[in-house]
């Protein structure tokens, strides 16, 4: 797996919007963000031009964000927002001179896709908070302090360590392998595509919002069935946050759907991670190595 370069002051971070549009205003608390960190923010040309919903037609928006993945001074993508549209530019972009020079591509949710890419190509990715979320002033900042403090952390080449409290549901036991997953409705929606997440070996994690339990059973069945679920070293459960049940319930919690549907499995598993569509959505590092351990006492993420 390849890490990017680590970022020094002065290095420049491209903000790019692959799928929904975000607003000036909206950008105000990332740019005085990234200022703070002595770092210069460089805006996609496409960012403040929506279209609809997107922030500009299909081929705008790959244009922008092809034009800082493939510019060498830019050391960061960090993507303002998610929604819906990355998925429909894959087939517009070309990572050929990405892979010669990788950097640090930022986000969630949406854009777990693109982690998903970068994950097939062997480079590491950073699961992490994006502007939009530090738009919702005045509380905004304060609510994602420790989750801010920590990615600039590993932008600038630390790996801080990660520990959470335990729950009643998580299943005890150790692994030690690569972060890899993203957004469960994302994760579904690639299935079967060149771009699959692998997770093989590996510690899945997933979140996911604004879900019925239905769906969210029929997307893990999809994983169990693609065999995604059978060969991992550990499952990390983020927030699944704003989930809703039909007039006549499912029957099952979130966490019984998991625990059910991995129950012939022996890795650990956590639920309540840090991680998600949540205040202090904790930066991961995709394709980092980690020691994972759940205690009946803690969760720790260690990174090697």
């Amino acid at each position: 797996m390849v890490t990017p370069d680590f970022l020094t002051p002065g290095d420049k971070i491209g903000l790019i919007a692959p799928a929904r549009f975000i607003t000036a205003e909206q950008l105000q608390p990332v740019l005085k963000l990234i200022e703070s960190w002595n770092l210069v923010p460089v805006l996609a040309p496409n960012i403040l031009q929506p279209h609809h919903q997107f922030a500009g037609p299909d081929p705008v928006r790959a244009q922008g964000m092809q034009q800082l993945l493939d510019d060498p001074e830019i050391k960061a993508l960090w993507s303002v927002r998610g929604g819906y549209g990355s998925i429909r530019l894959l087939e517009h972009l070309d990572f050929s001179k990405f892979k010669r020079n990788p950097k640090w591509l930022l986000g969630y949710s949406d854009v777990t896709v693109f982690h998903n890419v970068l994950q097939n190509l062997g480079i590491a990715s950073i699961h992490a908070t994006m502007p939009i979320d530090l738009a919702e002033l005045p509380t905004a900042l304060g609510n994602h302090q420790n989750a801010l403090e920590a990615l600039k952390q590993i932008l600038f080449g630390s790996t801080p360590e990660l520990e959470f409290a335990t729950t009643a549901s998580n299943r005890s036991g150790s692994g030690r392998a690569a972060l890899t997953g993203g957004n469960l409705s994302m994760l579904y929606s690639m299935c079967g595509s060149p771009y699959q997440v692998p997770t093989s070996g590996k510690i899945l994690v997933i979140e996911d919002l604004d879900e019925y339990l239905y769906h969210i059973d029929r997307m893990l069945r999809n994983l169990k069935n693609n065999g995604l679920l059978a060969d991992l070293s550990g499952l990390i459960v983020g927030g699944f946050t704003k989930i809703h049940d039909n007039s006549i319930p499912f029957g099952n919690t979130v966490k019984e759907i998991i625990l059910d549907l991995v129950k012939p499995y022996d890795y650990p598993v956590a639920f309540d991670a840090p991680t998600g569509h949540i205040h202090n959505n904790y930066p991961l590092i995709f394709g980092r190595q980690a020691n994972f351990e759940v205690t009946p006492r803690a969760v720790s993420l260690k990174y090697l």
